[in-house]
């Protein structure tokens, strides 16, 4: 069986779908990858009711095609969507070094999950994605440096002052890999709320000497 006859199987028994908008024969149309590019003014500072204290940079709002395909990625396992959501991202990283906003050499550390959510997505999916994005970029490194201390809930549904205790002292830091972080470090993840897991891990990260000087994500709820 040739190549092009395996696809036309292959998809018969799994019909490609958009991942941002559901149309059918495509895997990430036309219309949903122009809602998913960086415009002239982003990435734009976002203002978290919990203060990070570092800038917050966000690709966009959490909504439309962006906010559908972080959800296919994270919960239907979508991981064809890594390689558009990647390259969203690394405009993003270049357009920052551009206003001088960050500089080379460059680590990215990735906001931590839990183990259990990780386990059922196959791995960290804004890991996945911080990777792909620097894969090819000289002086760009990916140090997966926190996680999340077992048994720490999910915050999907939960205000700003609970979030906050949920994952106050839960955010733990791997010290053995931080001898791989090097140059300005940025935290970055797929949504922020209210702030409170990227307020926890600069917390981690700055009493464990590491500089972060600022925080990306993919989208602003």
């Amino acid at each position: 069986m040739g190549d092009g006859s395996f696809t036309v199987v292959l998809d018969l028994v799994l019909p490609r779908q958009c991942g941002g908008c559901g149309a059918p024969a495509t895997r990430w149309c036309p219309g949903c990858a122009a809602q998913l590019a960086i415009g002239p003014d982003e990435p734009r500072l976002v203002s978290p009711r919990l203060d990070p204290q570092v800038p917050v940079f966000a690709l966009g709002r959490y909504a439309g095609a962006r906010r559908a395909a972080i959800v296919a990625l994270k919960e239907h396992g979508r991981t064809d969507l890594i390689t558009p959501l990647a390259s969203t991202l690394a405009e993003a990283l270049h357009r920052l070094l551009c206003w001088r906003m960050v500089d080379l050499p460059l680590t990215l550390i990735p906001a931590p999950t839990r183990r259990s959510a990780a386990r059922r997505r196959g791995g960290d999916p804004i890991g996945r994605v911080a990777a792909a994005a620097t894969a090819r970029q000289p002086g760009m490194t990916v140090v997966p440096a926190l996680r999340m201390r077992a048994l720490t809930r999910d915050s999907v549904g939960l205000g700003s002052g609970a979030r906050e205790r949920n994952i106050a002292g839960r955010v733990l830091l791997n010290r053995r890999r931080l001898s791989a972080a090097g140059g300005d470090v940025v935290i970055v993840d797929d949504v922020v709320t209210t702030g409170a897991t990227l307020a926890e891990s600069v917390r981690v990260l700055r009493a464990g000497g590491v500089r972060v000087i600022a925080a990306l994500v993919i989208a602003a709820a």
